[in-house]
């Protein structure tokens, strides 16, 4: 990090991602907000010749006698040709809860869990990060006592310092009927960032191939198939009483507070019109194309993951995530469990002819950006918005990253290429 006195910083020969193109250029950074972005040579001779001596010495010097110059708070960044995008916005990533629990029965203490998992964000690009807590599983971080304590504490943490910009996306499955009120809550407090209604239930969604859902409880939770059968029985009742009424009231009321609101694993068009009705905006993993196309039809976002885009397809055989982007049926793509896809999935839509890379690059910034409301202030190498940018390397086909900004600051610089 620069010192204080470093109030403008630019940073020159980069491939510039922009909503719509990628050009060489600059951007010009003051006091964390991006001031110019700059196309071309005329563009940056321009800016120069507003702004004094000092800064077109530094700028041809590019950065080799940048100490010379401290006095005009200016910090030069050579991109070296690589491409700069905007900061990554990952609005679903539960992989804390493996950060506070990497094994059953192996919890760690939440806030030292926090801060090394906020550590790892930076060198994937990401920028900005919606943590996904649960609410009504009942085990580990997605227990009540636990998850409530982890939303506190990220409020907490968030107000007194952060290394990238952390939110919270509280997923609610909606047969935990004491969470309600919680939920409520939070809303009404707006202790939370986003919200997304979850079912999780055998026979549908997700868990539509019988004995999917005892086998993936089995597995993550360490129990054995006599209390999967009470999980079970326990959980159809409760969904037999969900409050569906009271959902969209709930949904509503986020609305209200600006909250965005999202489905999960919608696996036909009625499911989609229901969750709709409370007040929901993107559609979450749909199960199938035809479902996808119908919330893209209805004008929701479609949120799908980077880890199947990785892997070529989804590990419960569902919807390709490729094949969505490619037909038009997602627009955002999220690292889901595996923070470190999301890079990676945005160059294989390019490398793979799926898509270009300012529209891959839309998927993971300014997409996700609009579908949450925060639009105007990050998601786009734009004038006016907050300096969250990454300098992005390939090397042996993999994307690279070289160093994250956020506001303006530096948070992570690779030792090596």
């Amino acid at each position: 990090m620069k010192s204080e006195m470093v109030q403008s910083v630019v940073m020159v020969k980069g491939m510039l991602v922009l909503p719509e193109t990628v050009a060489e250029g600059a951007v010009i950074i003051k006091a964390g907000i991006i001031a110019e972005v700059l196309i071309g040579a005329e563009q940056i001779q321009s800016w120069l010749a507003r702004t004094g001596e000092n800064a077109r010495q530094a700028v041809r010097d590019s950065g080799e006698n940048v100490e010379s110059y401290r006095s005009s708070a200016l910090e030069i960044i050579e991109a070296d040709g690589c491409y700069v995008l905007p900061g990554l916005i990952d609005v679903h990533c539960d992989a804390i809860e493996k950060e506070v629990q990497p094994r059953p029965n192996t919890l760690f203490p939440l806030d030292m869990s926090l801060l090394e998992f906020e550590r790892k964000l930076p060198l994937h690009g990401i920028t900005t990060m919606y943590h996904s807590l649960s609410l009504g599983v009942g085990l580990s971080l997605r227990g009540e006592h636990l998850l409530t304590q982890m939303v506190e504490l990220i409020r907490s943490y968030r107000e007194q310092r952060s290394v990238v910009r952390n939110r919270i996306h509280l997923r609610y499955e909606i047969s935990y009927l004491p969470g309600l009120p919680i939920v409520k809550r939070y809303v009404d407090e707006g202790a939370i960032d986003y919200l997304s209604f979850m079912d999780h239930s055998p026979g549908q969604g997700q868990y539509r191939e019988p004995g999917s859902f005892e086998r993936y409880v089995m597995k993550n939770q360490s129990v054995s198939i006599d209390e999967v059968r009470i999980i079970v029985e326990e959980l159809m009742g409760n969904r037999r009483q969900i409050d569906w009424a009271g959902l969209e009231e709930l949904g509503q009321l986020a609305v209200q507070r600006g909250i965005s609101v999202a489905s999960h694993d919608d696996d036909s068009s009625h499911r989609v019109d229901q969750l709709k009705g409370c007040g929901v905006s993107v559609s979450e993993f749909p199960i199938t194309m035809e479902t996808a196309l119908y919330a893209v039809q209805q004008g929701l976002h479609v949120c799908v993951g980077a880890p199947n885009i990785v892997r070529g397809g989804s590990h419960d055989k569902n919807l390709s995530a490729a094949e969505a982007i490619a037909a038009g049926a997602a627009d955002i793509i999220c690292s889901d469990y595996h923070p470190s896809a999301l890079l990676n999935a945005i160059f294989k839509l390019v490398d793979e002819g799926i898509t270009t890379l300012p529209a891959a690059v839309r998927t993971a910034t300014l997409a996700p950006a609009e579908a949450l409301g925060i639009a105007s202030e990050v998601g786009s190498l734009e004038r006016g918005k907050a300096a969250d940018l990454v300098i992005v390397d390939r090397y042996k086909g993999h994307p690279w990253v070289k160093r994250t900004i956020v506001g303006g600051k530096t948070v992570y610089t690779a030792l090596t290429r």
